[in-house]
């Protein structure tokens, strides 16, 4: 990509980017990021499934699923719901593993007293895929017959829809989720290290074999176990992604040539993927601009780089490819591929838009930093980037999230005054097993998911999908893309949040 460097452009770049944050004035100042973070963990603790431990802090929420892979002969208790309902879904679990313990990693220093708090939400998860894996050349792709269980609104406590189990192996393979589950294990591995050693080898020895085994036996979980995966979590961008995000993050872990190498030999392979939305249409603005819990490649190229922008004979692609992931992101850039909101919330295709405000503002930072080690600037065209407009990008999103919005709303729940009140989530909606001990049938729920009422237990720390593009919310039950939250939009935003509070 060509640049002209001159005074011009770059104050292009500062008018807009102070445009662009203007709002965020005395109440961005106002932000308390430190408790913003507190909450964005503690949030995990209401999407536990198993048995919970003795400090369980969000104490609405009881024992559930504790025969989970018995229909298989596997102990499959653990893990997390991923959203707001009772299913277990690995593939989109193992990326909110994955970018839980990064954000450890990246910031856990910057945590303070919330860093074992963080490292117990990555064990929790991290222990569950060690489970989805002891099997050799198994992996477990799902826990909960999804359609069943969407049928019903009812209290994980009480469930009685079918815990189906959905595994993937040599004959029925699925890369995606092995590949997003050595990745997992892999950075897992990374977060572990000086604080329990003997774990953190376990988990590393775990990945280097699930890895072999997502790439040796390569598959999508999308045909093996259809009905499990698909509409909720079908893999549109291929798995590719995925077995070089694991190479990633077993180079990053062991620095070993093998990994290295597989990257390398690898790498241009993902730009012969095109990937599709959920109507099998070629999905506009993927390829290096998307980093989620389906598409991995920004991040793939955000996290190889570190070792490689003072290294110019291996930076090709990988540095040029996140330079043009920044470029697509910066409001002032002409290669841009993102919109913005009037209020300045970043917006991509498809529901619950702050999985990408989340995901895409942790790559920002990341980034920046490591542009800082290196001295390196972006160039887009005619506009320079430094780190600094990285940053300020990912601040606005931030604000914005929490508060600093035409609406004056949190959209982190139980954070600021204002914040949704009714939340798309079965054990929130429901009265607590303390209040109502008696059980609850598959429609029993029904009454509670149809008031206006707000939900009877807050979900502490829980971000939701969202406004429109117009800046508008609907704090309604029934529109799930704007009012559901999900565990991968907290585990990125754990490192945003820890870097402002450390850096504010």
């Amino acid at each position: 990509m060509g640049s002209k460097c001159n005074a011009f452009p770059s104050l292009l770049v500062l008018a807009g980017t102070i445009m662009m944050m203007v709002a965020t004035g005395a109440m961005a100042a106002s932000i308390d990021y430190a408790d913003a973070l507190s909450k964005s963990i503690l949030f995990f603790e209401g999407q536990r499934s198993g048995k919970l431990p003795s400090n369980q802090r969000m104490t609405w929420r009881k024992d559930s699923a504790l025969r989970d892979g018995s229909d298989i002969g596997m102990d499959l208790v653990g893990g997390y719901y991923d959203a707001g309902d009772n299913v277990k879904f690995n593939f989109p679990m193992a990326f909110t593993v994955t970018t839980l313990a990064w954000s450890v990693i990246e910031f856990g220093q910057s945590m303070g007293s919330e860093q074992q708090n963080a490292l117990d939400a990555v064990r929790w998860g991290s222990d569950y895929l060690l489970k989805s894996t002891s099997v050799p050349d198994v992996v477990v792709g799902v826990v909960g017959d999804p359609n069943g269980d969407h049928s019903c609104w009812e209290r994980p406590e009480d469930m009685d829809t079918p815990r189906t189990t959905y595994v993937v192996n040599k004959t029925s393979p699925g890369t995606e989720v092995a590949a997003e589950t050595a990745a997992a294990l892999a950075a897992s591995s990374i977060a572990f290290r000086g604080s329990d050693d003997k774990y953190s080898e376990q988990l590393l020895a775990r990945a280097r074999q699930v890895f072999d085994f997502a790439d040796k036996y390569q598959g999508s979980y999308n045909t093996s176990i259809g009905p499990g995966a698909c509409p909720f979590y079908c893999d549109f961008s291929g798995y590719v992604d995925e077995l070089l995000w694991g190479a990633a993050w077993l180079y990053k872990a062991t620095n070993e040539d093998y990994y290295w190498n597989y990257l390398k030999r690898n790498i241009n392979h993902l730009e012969f993927i095109t990937p599709l939305d959920i109507n099998g249409n070629p999905f506009v603005g993927a390829g290096y601009f998307e980093f989620g819990w389906d598409s991995k490649t920004a991040g793939i190229n955000v996290l190889v780089s570190q070792r490689l922008m003072n290294d110019p004979s291996n930076a090709d692609p990988f540095v040029s490819n996140a330079d043009k992931f920044v470029c697509s992101i910066l409001p002032d850039s002409p290669t841009k591929s993102v919109s913005y909101s009037p209020g300045g919330l970043l917006f991509k295709p498809g529901g619950s838009n702050m999985q990408h405000a989340t995901s895409l503002s942790f790559l920002l930072i990341v980034y920046a930093r490591y542009m800082r080690d290196a001295k390196k600037e972006v160039h887009c065209d005619n506009v320079v980037a430094n780190p600094d407009m990285l940053i300020k990008v990912a601040k606005g999103q931030t604000d914005y999230i929490l508060g600093n919005n035409p609406l004056g709303m949190s959209y982190m729940v139980g954070f600021g005054q204002k914040f949704p009140q009714k939340i798309h989530h079965r054990g929130s909606t429901l009265p607590s097993i303390d209040s109502h001990p008696q059980h609850m049938g598959c429609r029993d729920g029904d009454q509670y998911f149809k008031s206006d009422k707000p939900n009877i237990n807050e979900l502490t720390g829980a971000l939701v999908g969202g406004p429109a593009e117009d800046d508008s919310f609907k704090d309604t039950r029934l529109d799930v893309s704007q009012s559901e939250p999900t565990t991968y939009l907290n585990s990125p935003f754990v490192g945003v949040l820890a870097y402002f509070k450390a850096s504010p």
